[in-house]
């Protein structure tokens, strides 16, 4: 295996001329996202005028861009409704085994799903209700091989979750392994990754190996402590594997809703939460561009080939993506199976909390940036990818990256910055006079695109429970309006937080969500 496929960060390199190239790589995405914004303050004091004129042109684009994604969100959503209401498994019993595309395989129950659950200090409730949906699905148990992982650091307070757990559930599937991370592994970064990559090794030495079963025959699926599968999911899930092209060769990827706990979330959390719901939907009708986030699926055998998850990185859902992408030369992808699975939103104890750990998780998900380095570097590294695939995928993911820290301060400074920086004479002219009017009227209009986020999010929003009032949905419909005040806060600034780390080689640790959920 090629050992640039392990890096985490540019000290890993042993090349003193690598680690030189690693690191620009680390420095640029903040390098650019600072200079645009110092850009945008010494040319809105040089140049107001062109400011001006630039900034009414960037959010007319941005509103044409938001009513274009809202296609995408009506189309993913609409695809997504489809797939709920199919009968996977009896498209599988209709499926010809002819048409499958893994080999030696006969009938589609000879598929094994391996799911393993990374569990940290998460209470009983959570994970209990995780494994119910599992059990609940429609995919024959005895092809199902779960895995607990706890980590070993916690063990007083996890083991008596984790034996209630193998207490309840170790006979509801074909295997039930549960697994103790150990603390202070040298190389490691603690977190979901290397626990997780910890236990598929132990379920792979202890049962699939011990019971010879091929690797393509086995999907791999990695979720958080607090996901919840909808019924269908590993029946859909399988039925693409089955039929799609090269599927040892794609990942798979559901639409996350972060739904669980919704009720019980403060107003802004759930806005937050709705908002990477709808992301999510529109990148499905992406593919080209999509990667894996958070809980997804892929081959047992490709997860062995690129030698299991990385250890020391704090974003491996992304990772392991570009990991398959550089070991597979370029051949491989991501495919939306339009199809949900659901999950917390943000909740503490109390408010203040839950605002502190919303903006630690926006910059532990704008981390992915870290992406950035290892892929430039991988892409010089192995020249077999196409130089158009890695031109299209670094020039998409360097302006998304820029785009999350700079796009919302571009749109609510440039309004108003040519007006107190720029010189005498632009005040006195006529777009200084109507900069205001013009950027007021466009954001307002703007507003629909909120508009379309209520009526969506009321369709995916589950029942209310019987002691909350009529209230909550004036409450939840109020908040959708506070949204644009506070993507500064809680989008642009965690993800600078995060570049400038990157920048200055401050890395970043794995933060461990915190999950509040009630009976």
């Amino acid at each position: 295996m090629q050992d640039y496929l392990k890096i985490g960060k540019a000290s890993d390199l042993e090349r003193f001329k690598e680690r030189i190239v690693y690191r620009i790589f680390e420095i640029l995405p903040g390098f650019f996202s600072l200079l645009i914004i110092f850009l945008a303050v010494i040319l809105s004091w040089l140049f107001p005028f062109w400011v001006a004129l630039f900034i009414i042109t960037f959010v007319i684009y941005w509103f044409f861009r938001t009513i274009y994604f809202s296609f995408y969100l009506w189309t993913g959503y609409k695809k997504m409704e489809k797939n709920e209401k199919v009968d996977w498994i009896e498209k599988l019993n209709q499926l010809p085994s002819a048409c499958y595309q893994i080999s030696d395989i006969d009938d589609w129950k000879e598929i094994y799903h391996l799911i393993v659950i990374p569990m940290y200090e998460e209470s009983l409730l959570i994970i209990k209700d995780t494994l119910n949906s599992i059990k609940n699905s429609d995919y024959p148990k005895g092809k199902m091989i779960i895995v607990l992982g706890c980590e070993e650091k916690v063990r007083n307070s996890a083991e008596p979750v984790a034996l209630e757990i193998e207490k309840e559930f170790k006979d509801c599937f074909f295997k039930f392994l549960v697994t103790w991370h150990p603390d202070n592994i040298f190389g490691e970064i603690a977190g979901k990754g290397s626990n997780e990559t910890w236990a598929a090794k132990k379920a792979k030495e202890f049962i699939i190996d011990e019971l010879k079963i091929p690797y393509q025959n086995i999907i791999f699926s990695s979720f958080d402590a607090d996901t919840c599968i909808f019924p269908k999911y590993f029946s859909c899930l399988t039925y693409y594997y089955l039929t799609s092209k090269e599927p040892t060769r794609t990942s798979y990827q559901p639409i996350p809703f972060y739904i669980n706990n919704i009720w019980q979330a403060p107003v802004i959390s759930r806005i937050f939460a709705f908002s990477s719901t709808f992301w999510h939907t529109m990148n499905q009708e992406r593919p080209e561009k999509l990667i894996t986030f958070s809980s997804h699926s892929m081959s047992f055998s490709a997860l062995t080939d690129v030698g299991f998850k990385q250890i020391n990185v704090v974003s491996d859902d992304s990772r392991i993506f570009w990991q398959c992408f550089l070991k597979y030369d370029g051949n491989y992808r991501v495919k939306p199976i339009y199809y949900p699975i659901s999950m917390d939103a943000n909740a503490a104890k109390n408010f203040i909390r839950t605002m502190i750990n919303i903006y630690k998780q926006q910059r532990r998900w704008a981390y992915g940036v870290a992406d950035i380095p290892y892929f430039l570097f991988g892409f010089i590294k192995n020249k077999k990818i196409p130089f158009s695939k890695k031109f299209n995928l670094s020039f998409e993911l360097i302006g998304e990256h820029i785009s999350w820290t700079t796009a919302s301060i571009l749109i609510f400074a440039l309004g108003w910055l040519p007006l107190f920086l720029g010189r005498a004479e632009f005040s006195q002219t006529l777009i200084s006079y109507n900069l205001p009017r013009i950027m007021s009227r466009i954001l307002t209009i703007s507003m629909i695109g909120l508009i379309s986020s209520i009526y969506f999010s009321f369709l995916i929003l589950p029942p209310k429970p019987p002691d909350y009032g009529p209230f909550k949905y004036l409450v939840f419909i109020a908040g959708w309006f506070l949204f644009p005040l506070t993507m500064v806060f809680f989008l642009s600034l965690p993800a600078f937080d995060a570049q400038i780390r990157l920048m200055l080689g401050k890395y970043m640790g794995f933060w461990v969500t915190e999950k509040e959920r009630k009976e």
